[in-house]
């Protein structure tokens, strides 16, 4: 799982589109050339393969990087990539061998082999190395070998029933690029399970490097290559034309010669900039949506398209503050929040509030769950059973907690740009202010929101999940070990019975099983409130009239396969072989 800022940039993803949503299908022949200019509401807050976290990022980096496996966008079936096949797997699930292509290379030529994949592996293993969030899909990963230049065997110490398609999704990097020194070359993947203080001088070298040198220079070995990166302005992709699945069967085939990601941070003046060509597709805003893009000429020259993403949109309560340690007061904070009405007049209808965390698609969403409704008396009545109460007459309530007395004032965070984030927490604050509580807003940027995000530096903040096409492991961002060194459980949950949930999970093979510990698990955070979760969007996208092959298919919108026939492709250049 990934953070979204929402409207951070053109991410389509969908796990369900709507019935009958297939646009400009067309039975001309694909041509290469012509460019597609995205918006981006910020820069991607960094372009390390392994340790960025969010959807920006993680949009620019698909084109970029390539995985043993991936996922069919039509069928949604894993399909191999890199690897030969899918793997052999034994019979107690606990040994996976890939078999490597040999006619794969990265973009500068250099051949893929076993020794890359082997590195990618350690490199995600290793502890020092910031990507927590990763990691925890791969605890269960104690060995990896080569059998020869291109078969690798990844050994688990026990069962996870989505082990093929995280081993497959791993991210192909070049050894040779990322670990120049090979400092991990004699280094075992068991070697990287021990205490960190422990590990060689030469794996926390590769650690500090790898962290520090390649934030802004990414290279793999998909079909585009980072073509550079101007801060506030611009991420460029170029197609890489020696891209070694040129022309072959069940490999996808790129055709636009660019992919640039202008970042625009006021979400009016991208739109204008649309309307004026200087871009070819952003997400709507809600308003819009409704207002600003329906006239005839308008819809002359960009279609649009609606479809529920698989992401959802959530108020964070810092656990561990002094506030909202009690349930109560969190319970309280989600019936002071009108959400019903947010989602009718700040998204105008365009998304459904939501009570967890599982995608309300899905099987295992609770569809039972209790839908807290706005009912500031029932808010009141929590808060002053929890001993929330004006005791000083200064129109703010209070608490004595540790002797001291605690009035309850504390701030939203939310990232700059973002109108309907915005709107959630200014609605919010005018509600609170009206029954004694005092919340400030601050708007910050992208990046440094991020980074109060990651280092607990908050009381509460408005954030998105965005999710995988696959079925949900939510170990990530709930289970207690990752509320440490900066990992995905920023508000600090713990509860001991999800932790054993989501444990038991992963190891659990029977799906019907599996449906019934994550009704469990939600019906655990319905009660306790951890986040009040808002609502799953339904994202509305424009895109330019000249562009083929944009349609929305069950695994969402794929620009990888939109095309401009030549006669109305709008920009020329030439990319060259080197």
């Amino acid at each position: 799982m990934r953070f979204t800022s929402i409207f951070a940039a053109v991410v389509f993803s969908a796990l369900f589109a709507l019935p009958g949503d297939v646009y400009s299908q067309s039975a001309e022949k694909p041509v290469t050339g012509d460019w597609l200019l995205f918006h981006s509401l910020s820069d991607p807050e960094q372009l390390n393969p392994l340790t960025s976290n969010d959807a920006a990022a993680s949009e620019v980096l698909g084109y970029i990087f390539e995985s043993l496996l991936t996922l069919d966008p039509r069928t949604l079936e894993l399909k191999p990539m890199i690897a030969e096949s899918r793997p052999t797997i034994s019979k107690d699930k606990l040994i996976y061998t890939f078999k490597i292509r040999r006619d794969v290379h990265f973009q500068d030529g250099r051949p893929v082999t076993g020794e890359d994949v082997l590195f990618s592996i350690k490199a995600i293993k290793c502890p020092l190395v910031d990507a927590p969030f990763l990691r925890v899909y791969y605890n269960s990963v104690v060995d990896a070998q080569l059998l020869d230049p291109y078969t690798i065997r990844f050994v688990t110490k026990e069962p996870y029933f989505l082990n093929e398609s995280v081993l497959g999704e791993i991210s192909v990097l070049p050894r040779h690029y990322y670990d120049p020194d090979n400092l991990l070359k004699n280094v075992g993947v068991r070697d990287l399970l021990q205490d960190p203080s422990r590990l060689a001088d030469n794996v926390k070298r590769f650690a500090e490097g790898f962290n520090k040198s390649y934030s802004r220079n990414p290279m793999g070995s998909g079909p585009y290559r980072f073509g550079g990166w101007k801060t506030g302005q611009e991420v460029e992709l170029v197609r890489d034309p020696n891209y070694w699945g040129q022309g072959k069967a069940g490999i996808d085939q790129p055709h636009l010669d660019r992919f640039r990601f202008r970042i625009i941070n006021d979400l009016d003046a991208a739109l204008v900039r649309l309307k004026s060509g200087e871009l070819d597709a952003m997400e709507l805003t809600p308003i819009q949506h409704v207002r600003g893009t329906s006239s005839e000429r308008f819809k002359s020259q960009f279609q649009k398209l609606e479809y529920y993403s698989p992401s959802y949109s959530y108020i964070g309560w810092n656990n561990s503050s002094q506030i909202f340690s009690d349930k109560r007061v969190r319970q309280a904070m989600t019936y002071f929040t009108n959400r019903q009405q947010m989602a009718k007049t700040i998204l105008f209808g365009l998304g459904q509030v939501i009570d967890g965390p599982i995608y309300f698609f899905r099987p295992e969403y609770d569809k039972g769950l209790y839908s807290y409704p706005y009912d500031p008396k029932k808010a009141l009545a929590l808060l002053q059973e929890a001993g929330w109460r004006d005791s000083d007459g200064d129109g703010v309530v209070d608490k004595v907690i540790d002797g001291k007395r605690v009035p309850l004032r504390f701030e939203i965070k939310f990232n700059s740009g973002n109108t309907v984030r915005k709107s959630v927490a200014l609605t919010l604050q005018d509600e609170l202010k009206k029954h004694g509580i005092a919340a400030t807003v601050r708007e910050l940027d992208w990046t440094i929101f991020l980074d109060d995000v990651k280092n607990h530096k908050f009381d509460a903040v408005i954030l998105g999940w965005s999710m995988p096409i696959r079925e949900p492991d939510e170990f990530q961002v709930w289970h207690s070990s990752q509320a440490a060194n900066k990992g995905s459980n920023h508000i600090s949950y713990k509860n001991g019975r999800v932790d054993k949930i989501l444990e038991d999970y992963r190891r659990e093979f029977d799906a019907k099983k599996r449906i019934e510990l994550y009704r469990e698990f939600q019906r655990i955070l319905n009660d306790e409130q951890p986040y009040t979760f808002l609502f799953a969007r339904k994202s509305v996208a424009a895109v330019q009239r000249r562009f083929r092959g944009v349609e929305v298919l069950p695994g969402g919108i794929r620009p990888l396969e939109w095309w401009a026939p030549p006669s109305a492709q709008k920009y020329s250049s030439r990319v060259t072989a080197n």
